[in-house]
């Protein structure tokens, strides 16, 4: 198989603007303020669902409403920040229409938009710096899905 490789350049504008949610518990907090302040300075429109501290926090008290506004369309897509990211990734995903992804790679995030069409990203703060996550959002945020042979695949995801 043909690897693929997404290119990321430092400071390189995001092209589209999209509409965002963005969302974290405690353990994201600072990280999702760095993406916020990221995002926004590029002329992005981020709602930011919370939280709104470093103070201890569930985090299904964000992901439920982030992921209910992306699968309802409110959101072009959605970024979603834990400690390891598998907690804001399983609450995500029991929403129909949501298809929440992992990535700690930009190659990872990359694939989810390609072959999954994934609308959500979920980033574990406490393994990444900010700057892997800026390589992150920005390889997610600017990746199309594919379509064709994945859309097929993509259409059995709901139960």
């Amino acid at each position: 198989m043909a690897q693929r490789h997404f290119l990321f350049e430092k400071n390189r504008l995001i092209p589209n603007l999209m509409k965002i949610a963005l969302g974290s518990d405690h353990a994201g907090f600072a990280q999702k303020e760095m993406i916020r302040a990221w995002l926004g300075e590029q002329g992005h429109e981020i709602k930011d669902f919370g939280t709104h501290s470093a103070d201890s926090m569930d985090y299904p008290d964000v992901a439920h409403p982030l992921s209910e506004a992306v699968a309802n369309g409110n959101f072009d897509l959605g970024l979603l920040l834990c400690g390891s990211a598998n907690g804001v990734c399983i609450t995500a995903n029991k929403h129909a229409g949501v298809r929440a992804a992992i990535a700690w790679l930009p190659e990872l995030a990359g694939l989810a938009r390609q072959h999954n069409n994934a609308n959500v990203l979920c980033l574990p703060a406490r393994y990444i710096s900010n700057e892997q996550a800026q390589e992150i959002v920005s390889v997610f945020l600017q990746t199309d899905f594919e379509g064709g042979r994945h859309q097929q695949r993509v259409s059995k995801i709901n139960c």
